[in-house]
């Protein structure tokens, strides 16, 4: 999966690219034939507002035909962060395929 990978007041290291890349890739098996259209990840650092410690926030966008699947969580840990969006977009990821199943099935019994 092609992915695009935006930081905001963060510094995008080559180890936070290759691990983003690496959780993301590991979501190519939830969607199985689904194609997607683009894919984007951002990290950022949300601090300035904050008393106790850094705040990261990590989201990512996954387009598909006719579907945006969107995921954010903020974490203290930048890698906790990502390792929440991937485990959430997986549970997203399956909930639209049951859908889509479930949306066919339906159709079947009407004709």
């Amino acid at each position: 999966m092609q992915l695009n990978i935006k930081a905001t007041n963060i510094e995008l290291t080559s180890e936070i690219k290759d691990y983003v890349q690496k959780k993301v890739d590991m979501l190519d098996k939830f969607l199985g034939k689904i194609q997607t259209l683009n894919a984007s990840f951002e990290v950022e650092l949300i601090t300035n507002h904050h008393l106790k410690g850094e705040i990261y926030r990590a989201e990512m966008n996954l387009e598909i035909p006719r579907e945006l699947l969107r995921v954010e969580k903020t974490e203290k840990d930048l890698f906790k962060a990502i390792d929440k969006v991937k485990d959430h977009m997986a549970e997203v990821i399956k909930k639209y395929k049951e859908k889509k199943i479930d949306g066919k099935r339906a159709q079947k019994v009407k004709s």
